[in-house]
């Protein structure tokens, strides 16, 4: 039987910079996917340069092979309604696309790799695990994104009463008549609000490259907003009229929206598993590197104790670092917090100060540093 000091299922962000953590202190790790990868992702496709920073990413090196698209400004509005742009001296944000990002990761974690496995059983054998009759391990990390099997074996819901925020994308190379066609600009992504505030859709392109994609909390009218969305899209002259129809679908959790637990005896959950996603946004890609990061520290302190006790320390550093769960409701009424919220998307300094720099940049918070 093969044995391991971590076990993490799930190789994107949150599983690989936990990997890659744990194995620079020279722990042996193991990643299991049921994916082989590179693999396609549902996912607009950016970072900060704060999540660089998390990651020791050197950008240039990153940049030599796989599609690195510098952001400096951003174009907002209602769909169908007003817009605006938002300009930046520097560089706010990389476009990647998540196919090459997550294999970069993935590969440079420098843990061992199964690929094109699933998790199909788990049993537990004093204070180890088994996993798939094969892996001996003391400690279990959840990666696998929404739908978890480690999540769903720790007690979550999967797909059943917990508030999730329902996606659909496209990601694309265009053709040179596309590209002639698409007034998308690579280095300003392009937000534009469902006039009922749900949700909000985007188009970002990347190089040769273009992300469409919609986001809402209620996924029984994603299918019809994402087709609205691109209509209107096409009618503004923003992207061609030819782009596939082949959008993929993704479910995801809001941090504090959900009552996931995040430790067991043995276990943690990191990323979308344990539902991190900023509420505002819907953004993914740096709670999942910090909250790996997080846990690689948690576990190395435990000292080969994974018990639940010496793992309290992580679900603590994550409410310190992405907040207290959110208060459902609101103040006043929908109909009046809507009004409010279409008048101050029209504003400059609350699109680029709150909305922008606040909300999808997290410009405020200080960036994470691996040791």
């Amino acid at each position: 039987m093969e044995k391991c000091d971590a076990l993490i299922i799930g190789g994107g962000p949150a599983g690989s910079s936990c990997a890659w953590q744990l194995h620079r202190h020279n722990l042996d790790v193991i990643v299991m996917d049921k994916a082989t990868f590179p693999r396609d992702k549902v996912c607009a496709g950016w970072i900060t340069p704060a999540v660089a920073l998390a990651l020791h990413l050197d950008i240039d090196d990153y940049a030599r092979l796989n599609v690195l698209q510098t952001i400096s400004a951003f174009h907002t509005g209602l769909i169908d309604g007003g817009e605006l742009e938002v300009h930046y001296r520097d560089t706010v944000s990389y476009g990647i696309r998540r196919c090459e990002f997550d294999d970069y990761l993935l590969h440079r974690s420098g843990a061992r790799l199964l690929l094109g496995r699933p998790m199909e059983s788990l049993e537990k054998e004093g204070n180890k695990w088994i996993v798939n009759d094969s892996i001996l391990t003391p400690l279990i990390v959840g990666a696998g994104g929404h739908f978890c099997p480690v999540a769903r074996y720790m007690g979550a819901k999967l797909g059943a009463g917990e508030p999730v925020i329902a996606a659909k994308e496209i990601e694309f190379e265009m053709s040179l008549t596309q590209q002639d066609a698409c007034m998308v600009r690579g280095d300003t992504p392009e937000l534009y609000f469902c006039r009922d505030l749900k949700g909000y859709g985007w188009c970002f392109r990347k190089g040769d490259y273009l992300n469409v994609g919609l986001g809402r909390e209620d996924c029984h009218l994603l299918s019809g907003q994402i087709e609205y969305f691109c209509d209107f899209l096409k009618r503004r002259g923003r992207i061609p009229k030819d782009i596939p129809n082949d959008f993929h679908g993704h479910a995801y959790l809001l941090h504090g929206h959900a009552a996931r637990k995040q430790i067991d005896d043995g276990m943690l959950l990191v990323g979308d598993a344990a539902g991190l996603a900023y509420p505002q946004s819907g953004e993914g890609i740096r709670p999942a590197v910090e909250s790996g990061l997080m846990a690689a520290d948690v576990i190395l302190n435990a000292q080969g104790d994974y018990s639940k006790r010496k793992l309290q320390d992580y679900p603590a550093r994550l409410g310190m670092r992405f907040g207290l769960p959110a208060v459902s409701g609101g103040a006043g009424p929908a109909p009046v917090r809507n009004f409010i919220a279409r008048m101050l998307l029209g504003s400059e300094w609350f699109t680029r100060h709150v909305l922008l720099e606040r909300w999808f940049l997290h410009a405020n918070q200080t960036a994470m540093q691996a040791e």
